[in-house]
């Protein structure tokens, strides 16, 4: 089955703590401190890859974790850095908060973007010697890595895409011109996922094109899908709008308009998007009527004046009037006339000098949190204390009840439980905040 959405929950790893430790070696009785500094916790990376189809394989495991960072050791030894959790998603992907705001979007093969940093590893005793305390015993817990539900959407990316009602001929159309091969049927709503299909236009290019479901009216309301049909288009750099030539010339007008409506009130820079007119099923005109059918049907057309459904449809360059091409998928007339219109009207894609292709790379995705905490838990053989200049600040100033609420408020904004009970803080226990010391709650 076809997914294009996923819900994951993605957790960075842990930074490693700082170790306590001191220099004892034969002749260096009183060596000093020598307690490692934590290693970096591992993040949770995305990368766009080229060969995947959907979010399949994401959506069946979606509980993504780093490595934590390994603890910090004696002899100044720093602790190895968890390894990274790389998942590979299809190009076109993009990644959601749970507000609903654009965080990443994977739209280029080999894009990467970080979406969960892991927590900075904490400094070893060695890192509080001072000279006036050639001795410490204080070290610092690692950070905690971020955690959070991120929705993936996928919004493939084509050339061009086929677009119409249900069952007048796209994935036959498909067929005829690509090496894709949907499931045809004598039925609407045969095809219920979007199919991706290659056209060889000349020898060293190609070209893809989509196949979406048919949409109905409403479907800019949700009817049917639309939805979630509509989306896949947003990526395609032209439209087929497919025309059933066995409808009368006035109901198939009044089709072309329904359609152009739904992608309007869609999003309207979708309806902007360049089109051409497939008219299918020619075969089922006799050959002496086509003529004045086709002609009827883009007089039709023309009929529209300057309404938007005609703004950004494709004309002939010599005599400005809508391009259309007749074709018939069961007979395969006018299909080599299709592709190679194709040719004409698909730019190739533009090669970007290095340096650009770099930057571009750099905006495609914009990155969220990024790693390192505003706040360090020290731990001691005096107790727990937590250092950071907001928290110091406003503890200062408050009374005693209060500074209990803001640590309570403080600890559960930023998640420090699992780091202040790693330190040893249990319910009731003092922690000094800069000179003052205050009950933690937990």
């Amino acid at each position: 089955m076809f997914s294009d959405r996923a819900t994951i929950y993605v957790a960075a790893g842990c930074g490693g703590d700082g170790a306590v430790a001191f220099r004892r070696e034969k002749f260096v009785p009183r060596g000093g401190p020598s307690g490692g500094d934590g290693g970096h916790g591992g993040s949770v990376i995305l990368v766009a890859d080229s060969s995947l189809r959907d979010l399949t394989a994401i959506r069946n495991h979606p509980h993504l974790r780093a490595e934590d960072g390994h603890g910090g050791e004696g002899s100044n030894r720093t602790g190895s850095t968890g390894v990274d959790t790389t998942i590979l998603v299809p190009v076109g992907t993009q990644v959601l908060d749970d507000e609903d705001t654009l965080l990443v979007d994977l739209a280029k093969a080999g894009a990467t973007a970080v979406i969960a940093h892991g927590g900075r590893g904490g400094s070893g005793n060695r890192r509080f010697r001072t000279a006036v305390r050639q001795a410490p015993r204080t070290a610092e817990l690692g950070g905690l890595g971020e955690e959070m539900t991120l929705t993936l959407h996928l919004k493939l990316l084509a050339d061009a895409a086929l677009l119409g009602f249900p069952n007048i001929g796209k994935s036959s159309l498909l067929r005829r011109i690509s090496n894709a091969r949907p499931k045809v049927a004598d039925y609407p709503f045969t095809t219920i996922e979007p199919v991706l299909g290659v056209v060889d236009l000349a020898v060293d290019r190609q070209i893809t094109v989509m196949d979406v479901p048919g949409l109905l009216e409403g479907a800019s309301e949700g009817h049917g899908l639309g939805l979630d049909f509509l989306a896949h288009l947003e990526r395609a750099r032209l439209l087929l709008h497919v025309i059933d030539a066995s409808l009368e010339t006035d109901e198939a007008v009044a089709g072309f308009v329904a359609i152009h409506a739904e992608l309007e009130n869609y999003q309207e820079d979708l309806a902007r998007r360049p089109r051409i007119v497939v008219y299918n099923r020619i075969d089922l005109i006799p050959e002496e009527e086509r003529a004045e059918r086709i002609a009827a049907f883009v007089a039709g057309l023309e009929g529209l004046g300057e309404i938007p459904a005609m703004r950004d449809l494709m004309r002939d360059e010599e005599t400005g009037a809508p391009i259309l091409v007749p074709v018939s998928c069961a007979t395969g007339e006018g299909v080599p006339e299709l592709v190679n219109m194709l040719g004409r009207v698909v730019p190739e894609p533009e090669v970007l000098p290095e340096a650009e292709e770099q930057l571009a790379q750099y905006l495609v995705y914009r990155p969220g949190r990024s790693g390192g905490a505003q706040v360090r838990v020290l731990r001691d053989e005096t107790g727990v204390r937590i250092i950071g200049t907001p928290i110091e600040d406003d503890v200062q100033k408050a009374t005693e009840e209060e500074a209990q609420i803001l640590l309570a408020e403080y600890v559960a904004e930023r998640r420090l439980t699992p780091l202040l009970v790693r330190a040893g803080a249990k319910k009731g226990i003092q922690v000094k905040i800069g000179d003052r010391e205050v009950f933690f709650r937990a």
